[in-house]
C-alpha cells in the first residue's frame, strides 16, 4: 500500500459532494490501491449536516478511508494537501446580477487561495467546480503565486460528458464510442462546444462526428442550448450526479493521464496557447495530459465559425477577469 494521500472537498455538505465522496472512497479516482485521508470542509451553519455526511462515510467501511476530517476551518482543511477539489461557492440567488455572484465569489476564492499558498503541498492539484468556475479558478491562482499556475484547473467535464452523450444518442451508439468533443471558453452559456474534431466509431469504423451526423442546424442550435437549465426544470435542483461523474473524469485523468489519441476538455491557464486565446485567462481548451501535468492539444485547424464563437466567450471572461480583479484588490 502507498502512502496515503490528503484530498480535500469543499462544499461538503453539498448535493455534488454527496454523490462525489463515495467515489473517491471507493477507489475509482486515485486508484485502488492508494489510501485516502479526506477531508470535508464547510460553512459553520453547515457542520451539523456535515457530521452527517460524515457518519455515512464511516458506515461505508470504505478499506482505503484511512481518516475522514469534518471542519469549517481553512487552516485544518488546506494543511498539507494533495488535492483540492473546490466544490463550494456562493450559489446564485433570484434576482442575483452576475456582478454581486462574482463578488460574493472573489471573497471566497482569495481566502481558499491564500489558504492554499499557505497551508497546502506546492505540488497541490486544484480543480475548482464552484461557479463561475473559471473566474473563481483564476482568482484562486493568483491569490496563491507560490503554486504553480498549472496545478490549477476548473471543471468543463460535464459540458463535455454531455457533449459526447448528446451525440451518442443522436446517432445510436454509446458515449464510449464518441472522443475528441471540444469545450472551448468559459463555463456559462458562452461557452463553445465543438465537434469539429471529434471522431465516432460506426460499425467498427472511426469517422468524422460532424459528417456522421450531417444535422448543422442541431448543432447550431439545440446542440449547444444549456442542458443545465433543463436539469433544473425538470429536477427542481441542479446536476449533481452527473457534475460528480464529472469531476472524477477531470481529477482521475490528471492522477493517471489521458487515452492515447484521445483529448479532454477543462478550464487551465491559456498562457502560451496557439490558438489566439489572449494569455493570463482561465479558458477551457482541449488537453493531454502525462505524468500529471497537461499540455494543450497544438495545431487544430480552426473555422470562422468556431473562431467567432471561440473570441466570443474569450471576451466575456476577459470582462469577468477585470470585474473580479477590481473586488480582488479591494476584498
Amino acid at each position: 500500500m502507498s502512502e496515503p494521500i490528503r484530498v480535500l472537498v469543499t462544499g461538503a455538505a453539498g448535493q455534488i459532494a454527496y454523490s462525489l465522496l463515495y467515489s473517491i472512497g471507493n477507489g475509482s479516482v486515485f486508484g485502488k490501491d492508494q489510501p485516502i485521508i479526506l477531508v470535508l470542509l464547510d460553512i459553520t451553519p453547515m457542520m451539523g449536516v456535515l457530521d452527517g455526511v460524515l457518519m455515512e462515510l464511516q458506515d461505508c467501511a470504505l478499506p482505503l478511508l484511512k481518516d475522514v476530517i469534518a471542519t469549517d476551518k481553512e487552516d485544518v482543511a488546506f494543511k498539507d494537501l494533495d488535492v483540492a477539489i473546490l466544490v463550494g461557492s456562493m450559489p446564485r440567488r433570484e434576482g442575483m446580477e452576475r456582478k454581486d455572484l462574482l463578488k460574493a465569489n472573489v471573497k471566497i476564492f482569495k481566502s481558499q487561495g491564500a489558504a492554499l499558498d499557505k497551508y497546502a503541498k506546492k505540488s497541490v492539484k486544484v480543480i475548482v467546480v464552484g461557479n463561475p468556475a473559471n473566474t473563481n479558478c483564476l482568482t484562486a491562482s493568483k491569490s496563491a503565486p507560490s503554486i504553480p499556475k498549472e496545478n490549477f484547473s476548473c471543471l468543463t467535464r460535464l459540458d463535455h460528458n454531455r457533449a459526447k452523450a448528446q451525440i451518442a444518442l443522436k446517432l445510436g451508439v454509446t458515449a464510449n464510442d464518441v472522443k475528441n468533443v471540444i469545450i472551448w471558453g468559459n463555463h456559462s452559456s458562452t461557452q463553445y462546444p465543438d465537434v469539429n474534431h471529434a471522431k465516432v466509431k460506426l460499425q467498427g469504423k472511426e469517422v468524422g462526428v460532424y459528417e456522421a451526423l450531417k444535422d448543422d442546424s442541431w448543432l447550431k442550435g439545440e446542440f449547444v442550448t444549456q442542458r443545465g437549465a433543463a436539469v433544473i426544470k425538470a429536477r427542481k435542483l441542479s446536476s449533481a450526479m452527473s457534475a460528480a461523474k464529472a469531476i472524477c473524469d477531470h481529477v482521475r485523468d490528471i492522477w493517471f493521464g489521458t487515452p492515447e489519441g484521445e483529448f479532454v476538455s477543462m478550464g487551465v491557464i491559456s498562457d502560451g496557447n496557439s490558438y489566439g486565446v489572449p494569455d493570463d485567462l482561465l479558458y477551457s481548451f482541449p488537453v493531454v495530459i502525462k505524468n500529471k501535468t497537461w499540455k494543450f492539444v497544438e495545431g487544430l485547424p480552426i473555422n470562422d465559425f468556431s473562431r467567432e464563437k471561440m473570441d466570443l466567450t474569450a471576451k466575456e471572461l476577459t470582462e469577468e477577469k477585470e470585474s473580479a480583479f477590481e473586488f480582488l484588490s479591494s476584498a
